[in-house]
């Protein structure tokens, strides 16, 4: 099964994560099939905190894909905007 999760990067204490399209099986850091965007929840004003190319989502979502409850609440503030 794909899904659309988080994969973590970023130093000790100041995570960063990119937003990834995987198979279920791989590891949470390891291979990815695509990434379409990123979250950065220590974000200061000037920086952007998230970022999601939204037709891409929906391509993948369309073939089936399934995001985490995480990933989820992120499409959800991204949506409106």
């Amino acid at each position: 099964m794909v899904t659309i999760r988080l994969a973590r990067g970023g130093a000790n204490k100041r995570p960063y994560y990119r937003i990834v399209v995987a198979d279920r099986r791989r590891a949470l850091n390891g291979n990815c099939i695509e990434r379409i965007g990123f979250y950065n929840p220590l974000a200061t004003d000037k920086e952007e905190k998230l970022r999601v190319d939204m037709t891409r989502v929906q391509y993948w979502i369309g073939k089936g894909a399934k995001p985490t409850d995480r990933v989820a609440q992120l499409l959800k503030q991204v949506a409106p905007a």
